[in-house]
């Protein structure tokens, strides 16, 4: 059980406004990146179905965000994805990756378009150069919410994702959607993995400018 302070109300005082140096191991997920190599494993009536796709990823800083005592930094994020030689959507996806100091505790959040949201969290150290995220269906602070259609259909019960950092300056992700589908006994593991490239620098935030531009 954690232990939360008696004070719920008084903000944090003289916390660092730069988000982009204090992501901790989000620090190396910042900017805008690109990949070619993803590959999707998703359920058909026919079975698993294989399919590439193409990936771009933004990820841009955000001010500090405080709840009562609590500091929490981050990156908002936009995913856009498609088949190869298609302009079509197939998979779009917004949210946020948030990183609290205090508890070394990462949580990323997701709501895609089709009726889903989602939030995973784990706890990693500032340093790390991998971690892994868990949400799951029973679980109130770290859950998963569907629309009526698929809670009955494609139930989600459970959603993990690791992200690992390579040395290249590269970074992958591997994520399973486990799913209890209509008419099978058995989950669904719904996998999702990418290796992306970086295309551009993070903006810092509004904040962390205006600091800069001031004299000392």
């Amino acid at each position: 059980m954690t232990n939360f302070p008696k004070d719920i109300y008084t903000e944090p005082q003289g916390y660092s406004i730069d988000t982009l140096k204090n992501l901790g191991p989000l620090t190396r997920m910042a900017g805008i990146w690109e990949g070619a190599r993803g590959l999707d494993v998703k359920p058909k009536a026919e079975g698993p179905k294989k399919q590439a796709y193409i990936e771009r990823i933004e990820l841009q800083p955000i001010d500090p965000q405080t709840n009562g005592p609590q500091l929490l930094y981050g990156l908002r994020y936009h995913t856009h994805i498609t088949k190869p030689d298609q302009i079509k959507t197939y998979h779009d996806q917004v949210g946020y990756w948030l990183w609290e100091p205090a508890t070394e505790t990462v949580t990323h959040t997701l709501t895609i378009p089709r009726g889903m949201i989602a939030m995973a969290s784990g706890q990693t150290a500032a340093t790390a150069n991998q971690f892994e995220l868990v949400a799951r269906a029973d679980n109130p602070t770290s859950g998963i919410s569907s629309n009526p259609f698929l809670e009955y259909a494609f139930k989600t019960i459970e959603y993990r994702i690791q992200v690992c950092y390579l040395d290249d300056g590269t970074w992958s992700y591997s994520q399973d959607t486990i799913m209890m589908i209509k008419g099978s006994a058995e989950p669904f593991h719904h996998k999702d993995n990418n290796l992306l490239m970086k295309v551009g620098e993070p903006t810092p935030n509004p904040l962390a400018l205006e600091a800069i531009k001031k004299p000392s």
